[in-house]
């Protein structure tokens, strides 16, 4: 697990970015792992001023989403499918019907959870999946308790996610839905590369266990420990209960331009 601590959130971006490009650069029909929440919309900016002005191209790529509330109406802007639409999908050139979402509003979730499942082990799996991080050390919605052999599933949100997630919602945080689609743990796990953002002291003790802590059924995300391949970006809010954040630094500093992320 590779730790970067900046304090500037845009320079975290770019590193993120970075990887993305070098991927599409040198493989163009990559398959990305996309997450919604605020964590990576600095990302999913660069990556489009990345395609404005230097002609990163996503058309032969495909992408996955991490979930999807269940029950929202197909329109309703924070639908997750609609999100990813508006901030990315939208404003670089990804082929019509190559950025798929769980099917929140299937008749038979289960099935459409299989589905899900099939479609990204048919597309090869995902090569670069970006992550952010919950203040309960959730990652997609694979709450604290969740198997981290896991796979796509209906999930219930603990409340301390809906209450975090009703800014969303106008502050309301009855109209956040209580059921969704996610990814597992062990889906997440088959990706390629892992890049996880994190930014904000509300961020800083998940980090903490992340990192540092047990792996644990309680931090869902540390799970990410066994996986050979994991970029963790932080600014200084979310770096703030390490440890060993000096000797994160002194790696990051000395790294060889070479290694790349």
């Amino acid at each position: 697990m590779e730790v970067v601590i900046h304090p500037s959130s845009q320079y975290l971006a770019g590193l993120a970015a970075d990887a993305v490009e070098q991927l599409l650069r040198s493989k163009p029909d990559a398959v990305l792992g996309l997450a919604t929440g605020s964590s990576p919309l600095a990302v999913y900016d660069e990556l489009v001023r990345r395609h404005t002005e230097s002609g990163l191209s996503f058309a032969r790529a495909r992408g996955f989403l991490l979930d999807e509330y269940v029950g929202l109406p197909a329109d309703h802007p924070e639908g997750y499918r609609n999100v990813i639409e508006r901030e990315l999908v939208s404003r670089v050139d990804f082929a019509p019907g190559s950025v798929q979402a769980p099917a929140g509003g299937a008749e038979d979730l289960i099935a459409a959870c299989a589905a899900y499942e099939r479609s990204m082990a048919d597309a090869g799996g995902v090569d670069l999946q970006i992550l952010g991080i919950g203040t309960d050390g959730h990652v997609a919605f694979n709450e604290p308790g969740s198997s981290l052999a896991s796979r796509t599933r209906v999930k219930t949100l603990t409340e301390q996610t809906r209450q975090d997630n009703a800014r969303f919602f106008a502050g309301d945080v009855e109209a956040v839905p209580r059921h969704v689609l996610t990814q597992g743990l062990g889906t997440i796990m088959g990706a390629r590369h892992l890049v996880l953002v994190a930014t904000g002291r509300a961020k800083a003790e998940a980090v903490h266990q992340l990192v540092e802590g047990p792996v644990s059924a309680l931090w869902p995300a540390t799970v990410l420990q066994h996986h050979p391949h994991v970029t963790v970006l932080l600014d200084e809010g979310a770096a703030s209960r390490l440890q060993l954040a000096d000797y994160y630094r002194q790696t990051w500093s000395h790294k060889p331009a070479w290694q790349g992320l």
